[in-house]
């Protein structure tokens, strides 16, 4: 907008308010139209306030500005000696007056304005106060729009509402409400609040559902009419962000409506709180109006000297609540106050720096002087940016805590007090700070800390609420819309399967169609629904198709055997599945009949191999570590070998006769009777099962054979089955033949591929169970191989949905999940085991670790005794080391084959023979010796 015109505008009402006795003609200085000047520290300095003095926040402002500022001149520490020369100006709640009363201030060099109280006004006025560099202190300007970097000289002393929709957004969160209802002032104050609201609540995925913007000077009707339609809405949490002249109007006609009761939560924004602190009786004489209202209040922290304000103003206002009026100190009323201290503090730091007061003409308006317009009195403060920084800079304490500005232009540390109305009176359940989230705890005490993402490191808490109605059960938040209309569910009109959903006329049946009536019936409110068949009735609905129903609001809802895929969660929400379904592959089989050779069906011809080949292997083992020390492992050549084999398969039932000596031997023969003890329990477990229990075969074994094959795949035309076979599994559409029904899977599988069928049909489980349950031919063969399920589907971000989930999960609890499946779908005129033969035969790769334990333990013994025998045989006085390699070879041998007692019994016979022949050379000797002499 452009300043000059805005200007224009605005003085051409303005002009002749010289009546007043300030005319525009002359600066009151006496200097006119030239620049004014105060070069030393003055003794005076004129200061401006605007507000509405008969508001619930103005008549509080009033006096506590007046007392700052008597506060201010009677201690000369402040102003060293300077005085604050005061001026108010009454808006009467207009914007237009606000801004006639500004330019007034204006045109008497007036320092700084104390002001503007509603955001609307500050708007406007910020723009001429940019441009005349006149430094604005709001005290109640909440509007979060009002930026410095848009408005530089509106310098607001209190808090933005973005803390306080913050703050609001996090009870909501907090409760787990997902949608809430804003009703608000249509003016600046409330639309920009209500727009800071909703980015919040985006950031918790939660949303407005619906707003209600009401007239500034909204009148009975006007508010009644809003509410009635807010009672029709499914959300029943309300925000409420209006003005304090008329707020207790909106929940007096709440009550009358029924709506400060039973689900209903009100969530109001201070100036709730600043009523109740300006008039301390209210919750005795509007209790039912009011009762169970949550309200936020800007947090100060008690302090000293806030003790004895209060102290001091209860005695100033004693007189007037004799008199009736009350007059009780509120939040707004403390700012107002801190507000002219802070405005004293930066004048001193602005006059220590050499500041001085001196005004000038805006050259700006030079082409729009003289005239009709007068504007020759607005001068442009020429300290004005010098000032505007000291205040910015003040770092002090006074009666609402800490002043000091961080560098967004905010007050530091931003905190409310959450108040919930109960009885005749309020209780604080918490306290609010954009540092640490919620607290039971006041801010200024050590608090955790929030992360990035908005979450508190430690566990938010407050106190219990007496909600509406006089119940601690917290609200959920919705109810059903009270417009007469029904939910609108839709229901596949299916041509197959009509045991889950079967439509006759007018009338729905089947499995789906029960469990969602049980669980209707376990939810805690009635739910008003009709069902809308979709589909021709000639083939299946594509479930796609139908869940895009919901998208675009054609359906509120749809049940049905409708499967839970990742694609389809991005299109609705829905319930905790009520029946698991994957998709499993169904084959014809043949059984098979037992016949003389069915003993050796347990195991496969490779197990059957690797197991007699580790009999001979641990036998022939045995043999080697047991033969130089046990005269059951020697003989002839034919007698060793005949002990080999019996010995080998002996173990099978425990019963070897020869007994093993050594450690070594002993060491293999244990790991593999143990081995032999697993096999031979398989074995007995399978071959009981085979013998007993109906077998059945396929030329299909599971979805691996068939995935890797050839051969055509039929599946059920409109199921996901399609995609996930070509996505997942990378079978060539090409391969996959679409069915429309039960006959037809039938008649595919009977033809096979050589005659224009299919090897096998992918379905999901409850269709195939169904499809087995009358025909005989056919089986599931091989795992399940998805594990999904299906669920009742309804709108994102539906309430219905989570409270559904809890009512299938209590069916489940209780059996009548399980009792219904049992109704509708337990036919057992055909078994549908599977196909058995693959998973009873006992395959090499289920024992394969057994083989190779016993495996290494036979080669580690044989290691072990090699070693044990060349050191023997090196050590023995028969080796000949000295000669060629195939004598030693020989010498080997022939030395292994010996017999343990005849290598360690030879040793002992050469030395006896030794020491015999030393002694009889020894008696030759002392013979010869005798002789000579």
């Amino acid at each position: 907008m452009n300043k000059a015109l805005l200007l224009m505008l605005f003085m051409v009402f303005y002009n002749g308010a010289s009546s007043n006795g300030l005319g525009v003609g002359a600066s009151s200085n006496g200097l006119g139209v030239g620049a004014t000047v105060t070069t030393a520290r003055p003794d005076v300095v004129n200061i401006g306030a605007i507000f509405t003095f008969d508001s619930v926040i103005g008549k509080i402002a009033k006096l506590a500005i007046a007392l700052a500022v008597e506060d201010v001149n009677s201690d000369p520490q402040i102003l060293n000696g300077t005085k604050l020369t005061l001026k108010m100006q009454n808006t009467k709640s207009s914007d237009f007056l606000g801004i006639i009363e500004a330019l007034r201030f204006l045109e008497n060099d007036t320092v700084a304005i104390i002001g503007p109280q509603f955001s609307a006004t500050a708007h406007v006025i910020s723009h001429i106060a940019d441009e005349l560099k006149v430094p604005l202190l709001s005290f109640a300007a909440t509007d979060p729009t009002l930026s410095p970097t848009q408005f530089p000289f509106l310098v607001r002393t209190t808090r933005s509402d973005l803390f306080q929709m913050t703050a609001v957004a996090d009870l909501v969160g907090y409760y787990e409400w997902r949608d809430v209802i804003a009703i608000y002032v249509n003016d600046d104050f409330g639309r920009n609040a209500i727009a800071a609201l909703g980015d919040k609540l985006s950031e918790k995925r939660c949303k407005i559902s619906y707003k209600v913007p009401l007239n500034p000077k909204a009148t009975k009707d006007e508010i009644t009419n809003a509410l009635f339609s807010v009672s029709s809405m499914e959300s029943t949490i309300l925000i409420l962000h209006i003005y304090t002249s008329w707020g207790l109007q909106v929940l007096t006609e709440a009550r009358n409506l029924g709506m400060m009761a039973g689900e209903y939560v009100w969530i109001a924004t201070d100036w709730f709180s600043t009523i109740i602190d300006t008039d301390p009786s209210l919750p005795f004489v509007s209790t039912d109006d009011i009762q169970g209202v949550l309200t936020l209040k800007m947090y100060t922290p008690e302090s000293e000297i806030k003790k004895k304000f209060k102290l001091r103003w209860s005695n100033l206002t004693s007189a007037r609540r004799v008199n009736g009026s009350s007059f009780g100190l509120n939040t707004y009323g403390l700012y107002a106050y801190d507000s002219v201290r802070h405005l004293a503090v930066a004048l001193d730091s602005f006059f220590s720096r050499g500041g001085n007061i001196s005004f000038s003409n805006d050259s700006n308006l030079n082409e729009l002087r003289g005239g009709k317009l007068n504007l020759d009195a607005l001068n442009m403060f020429n300290g004005g940016s010098q000032l505007l920084q000291s205040i910015l800079e003040v770092n002090t304490t006074g009666l609402t805590g800490p002043i000091k500005f961080n560098p967004d232009g905010n007050l530091i540390n931003p905190a409310f007090e959450v108040i919930n109305v109960i009885g005749t009176g309020t209780r604080t359940i918490g306290y609010w700070s954009n540092s640490s989230g919620f607290s039971l705890d006041p801010p200024e005490k050590p608090q955790r800390k929030l992360q990035s993402n908005g979450s508190s490191t430690g566990t938010q808490r407050l106190y219990s609420v007496i909600w509406p109605g006089q119940t601690t059960q917290k609200p959920r938040g919705w109810v059903f819309p009270y417009n007469g209309r029904k939910l609108r569910i839709g229901v596949p009109n299916r041509v197959s399967y009509r045991e889950f959903v079967g439509i006759k006329g007018t009338e729905f049946t089947g499995y789906c169609i029960e469990v969602f009536q049980a669980a209707l019936n376990e939810l805690p409110y009635a739910v008003p629904y009709k069902f809308v068949p979709f589909g021709d009735g000639k083939k299946n609905p594509e479930n796609h198709e139908l869940l895009h129903m919901i998208q675009i609001g054609e359906f509120d809802g749809v049940v049905g055997d409708i499967t839970i895929t990742t694609s389809r969660t991005k299109m609705v929400d829905f319930t905790q599945p009520y029946i698991e379904s994957g998709l499993v592959v169904v084959a014809p089989v043949r059984k098979l009949n037992s016949n003389a050779w069915a003993f050796l069906r347990p195991f496969t011809p490779m197990m059957w191999g690797v197991t007699g080949i580790f009999f001979l292997v641990v036998g022939t083992v045995v043999w080697i570590l047991e033969r130089r020390t046990n005269e059951d492992f020697r003989g002839p050549p034919r007698k060793q070998f005949v002990t080999i084999i019996w010995f080998s398969f002996s173990t099978l039932f425990f019963s070897q006769k020869e007994k093993t000596g050594s450690t070594l031997g002993r060491f293999v023969l244990i790991i593999w009777l143990f081995v032999v003890l697993i096999l031979n329990s398989s074995y007995i477990a399978s071959l009981t099962s085979i013998l007993t229990v109906e077998q059945l075969s396929s030329p299909v074994k599971g979805i691996e054979s068939l995935a890797t094959g050839s051969d055509p795949i039929g599946f059920l035309k409109g199921s996901f089955a399609e995609n996930y076979l070509t996505d997942e599994l990378n079978i060539h559409r090409s391969r996959l033949v679409s069915l429309n029904s039960p006959e037809e899977y039938e008649k595919a599988l009977q033809d096979g591929p050589s005659a224009g069928g299919v090897a096998a049909v992918i379905d999901e489980r409850a269709y195939m169970e169904l499809f087995l349950s009358s025909r005989c031919g056919y089986s599931i063969v091989g795992q399940e191989f998805t594990k999904m399920g299906w669920g009742f589907a309804f709108p994102r971000d539906s309430p219905l949905a989570i409270d559904m989930s809890t009512a299938v999960l209590k069916l489940s609890e209780k059996g009548d999940l399980q009792k219904i499946h049992d109704k509708w779908l337990m036919k057992s005129a055909c078994s549908a085991q599977g196909a058995k033969q693959a998973v009873d035969r006992l395959q090499i790769k289920s024992f394969w670790g057994l083989f190779l334990l016993s495996g290494i333990a036979c080669f580690l013994a044989l290691v072990l005794h090699v070693i044990r025998m060349v050191r023997q045989y090196y050590k023995h006085p028969d080796s000949d080391c000295e000669s060629s390699q195939s004598r030693r070879l020989q010498s080997f041998v022939s030395f292994v084959n010996k017999r343990e007692r005849e290598v360690k019994s030879r040793p002992k016979r050469m030395r006896t023979e030794k020491a015999s022949s030393k002694i009889v050379h020894g008696d030759s000797s002392i013979n010869g010796l005798d002789e000579s002499v």
